[in-house]
């Protein structure tokens, strides 16, 4: 009787001080609500113990808000449900026609793309462009192939041709981390342009070169010289299908060669006509430019299928560095394989039916990309805290978690919380667009619990930095719970 009474005096204390905790978290928000640049928008919270499958806290939690980057946690997770950990991109190079005795292949060679977001990275040495290049051109000389007497062709129809969504922004369009995909892939969608600074503050800067090569922009820059250590504040201007570049802004003084990253044209068309270029230097003629192909001819014979890293490096990428590109080859991929196209619509469709599957209540989500650029993505805390939930039940969810940043160690979050109590780890997934500031992820309690949490903060005044402050002791609190 007195171990019991005991026991009940413990768990009363504990039920006291977790009431306290939600108490304390509730002041932080509503107050965090009513500061200077936040009083105007709006601010969403959620938090979910999995562990005792019960809601512990939410704050306009089925207010439907714009997610921004953690929009990626629907595409990532979907592609492990729907694609698996070990699946990979493939890119298939064929020929038709004959190769007759001195070595001249008298027809075409096909570079069919397979949606593959790491195809001629520059990231890894084993997918840079000469690396890549060299492994065609070495499998086409096993082929015996010395000349073409016909073209590169390239294939992208394994996706539409819209790269981008249209509700994406100008002002975003022209830099890398909105290059959009295509069914062809290629150095990421992007080029480098590297830029000489002024002397002094407020002179001009001027581009100097671009990497790669022989991409076809045609730059023009109103950049100037900002303050050291400023950085990249660079916006580029252009379109997805014109090498014709604006430049705008500023980059550092005391910098001879500053590097901006900026979307590349055509990249389809590029990765073909560099390797037709490739095959010349090494040695193979080829007469006569690239040529998009618009369906797959008959009587192709396969010489190499290029497969990509494992998905889940991919995904472990895509959410560990936020990157676009990666999850909007993912997101299409998923209406590929469900509906045979891919495509922003049939994406979305692959991702909604996953939700209805499971049996989710998906009231007040509306996806439209992968990527989370799109302003016209949906969701609400409430919603994310279920999805995140239920995927715990799933054989992956262990790739899954590994894929996300974890709070003091990687990614976007490793600056994120400085002081995190030990025995206390968060993997999280941030997101930023103008007037947007998000994070969800998982905490593992200092109890042993897993809870897992949303934080959306949409249209406040305040700079990015000063609402990732105000989030941030919120997240903290979370993390302090147990």
């Amino acid at each position: 009787m007195k171990r019991t009474s005991i026991l009940t005096l413990l768990l009363l204390s504990a039920l006291a001080a977790l009431g306290q905790q939600m108490a304390d978290l509730e002041r932080a928000v509503v107050a965090t609500e009513k500061e200077s640049g936040m009083r105007h928008g709006i601010l969403s919270v959620s938090v979910y113990n999995i562990s005792k499958e019960k809601e512990l806290y939410s704050h306009n939690a089925q207010v439907s808000q714009t997610p921004a980057s953690v929009n990626k946690l629907f595409t990532t997770g979907v592609g492990f449900a729907l694609l698996g950990s070990d699946f990979r991109f493939t890119t298939r190079l064929c020929l038709r026609g004959e190769v007759d005795r001195e070595g001249v292949l008298h027809g075409n060679v096909y570079i069919i793309g397979g949606g593959d977001p790491l195809l001629g990275s520059y990231r890894y040495r084993q997918t840079a462009p000469d690396s890549l290049f060299d492994g065609w051109y070495r499998a086409l000389r096993k082929k015996g192939v010395k000349r073409i007497d016909g073209r590169v062709c390239y294939i992208t129809n394994i996706f539409d041709d819209q790269p981008l969504h249209d509700s994406w922004q100008w002002g975003d369009i022209g830099n890398y981390y909105a290059a959009g995909v295509s069914g062809l892939n290629f150095h990421e969608n992007m080029y480098f342009v590297h830029f000489a600074p002024g002397s002094k503050l407020g002179y001009p800067a001027s581009s100097v070169r671009t990497v790669p090569k022989n991409i076809g922009i045609n730059g023009k820059s109103e950049v100037t010289t900002g303050p050291e250590g400023s950085g990249d504040n660079v916006v580029i201007y252009g379109s997805p299908t014109n090498g014709d570049r604006l430049y705008r802004g500023t980059v550092p003084l005391g910098k001879s060669d500053f590097r901006v990253r900026g979307a590349m044209p055509s990249p389809a068309q590029r990765c073909a006509d560099l390797f037709a270029s490739y095959l010349r230097t090494h040695g193979v003629s080829v007469p006569t430019t690239a040529m998009q192909v618009y369906s797959q001819p008959d009587s192709l014979r396969p010489v190499l299928d290029y497969r990509s890293s494992d998905y889940y490096t991919i995904a472990q990428y895509t959410n560990l560095t936020s990157n676009n590109v990666y999850a909007e080859s993912i997101f299409k991929y998923l209406g590929y394989s469900k509906y045979g196209k891919g495509s922003f619509h049939n994406g979305s469709k692959a991702v909604m039916n996953y939700f209805r599957e499971k049996r989710l209540d998906y009231g007040g989500v509306r996806i439209e990309d992968g990527s989370g650029l799109s302003r016209l993505n949906r969701t609400t805390t409430d919603f994310l805290c279920r999805y995140l939930a239920m995927l715990q039940g799933e054989a992956f969810f262990d790739d899954f978690l590994r894929s996300l940043a974890v709070v003091g160690e990687s990614g976007t979050a490793k600056n994120l919380l400085p002081n995190l109590p030990n025995g206390v780890k968060v993997h999280v997934k941030t997101g930023t667009i103008d007037g947007v500031k998000s994070y969800a992820g998982y905490v593992d309690a200092a109890n042993g619990d897993r809870l897992a949490f949303a934080i959306i903060s949409n249209g406040h005044d305040a700079s990015s930095a000063a609402v990732a402050e105000k989030l941030n002791k919120i997240l903290m609190k979370i993390a302090t719970l147990y």
